[in-house]
């Protein structure tokens, strides 16, 4: 995978699915922003997604 080919996944992925979730607002409201920050990473689909693209963007790096 070539770096320009994960910055734009990782950026439409964002686009596409975080920017306005419902899910991630009233976690927020309900719990805070930090905890709606850590159930994107640790159990949303789109979190694994992302850290698959991070691990990938790492290694590209290297």
């Amino acid at each position: 995978m070539m770096k320009t080919t994960v910055i734009t996944e990782i950026d439409e992925l964002l686009d596409m699915y975080c920017e306005g979730c419902l899910v991630k607002k009233q976690l927020t409201q309900e719990r805070g922003k930090t905890e709606a920050h850590k159930f994107c990473i640790r159990e949303c689909t789109v979190g694994d997604q992302l850290r698959f693209l991070g691990s990938e963007m790492n290694k590209l790096m290297k």
